[in-house]
């Protein structure tokens, strides 16, 4: 494989990331399940799309969620938790297939309408032109779930 070829395959992993984010966005402002459109997240994720999630944070439920069955769970669930998402800077880095993204996101709690900024790396595997692997590291998991505290 060339470094050309390399190059384009990068790119096309990344212009997935870019239109599931938005997706996702998009989601989330709608209000999530049962009032946002989660079929236009589930066209950027692989039908064995699997999400590992560290515990502890206020929407991670059991960790790892699969398929698009529990990408939309936990999308729902990430929807009851936050009312909105901004991404604020975005860097990526990858060979093929896999992508790791630094992103800086401004979250708003839905309950408490408090808003945190954080940085989230993640760990992103593209198959066919769709996610198929992510795995997300918050920078500061306290203050994410401390934004969400409402007692």
């Amino acid at each position: 494989m060339t470094t050309a070829n390399v190059e384009h395959r990068r790119d096309d992993a990344w212009t997935v990331m870019e239109r599931f984010y938005a997706a996702e966005a998009a989601y989330v402002a709608a209000g999530g399940y049962g009032k946002a459109d989660y079929a236009e997240v589930a066209a950027h994720l692989d039908p064995e799309m699997v999400l590992h999630q560290a515990p502890g944070l206020p929407f991670t439920g059991t960790g790892t969620w699969r398929g698009h069955d529990g990408m939309e769970r936990f999308l729902a669930k990430f929807s009851e938790v936050w009312e909105s998402m901004e991404f604020l800077e975005q860097e990526h880095w990858g060979d093929g297939d896999t992508v790791v993204a630094r992103n800086l996101v401004r979250f708003r709690a839905r309950a408490t309408g408090r808003a945190v900024e954080t940085e989230i790396v993640q760990l992103i595997r593209v198959r066919d032109g769709r996610m198929v692997e992510c795995r997300p590291f918050y920078w500061d998991p306290a203050a994410v779930a401390e934004a969400c505290r409402t007692v």
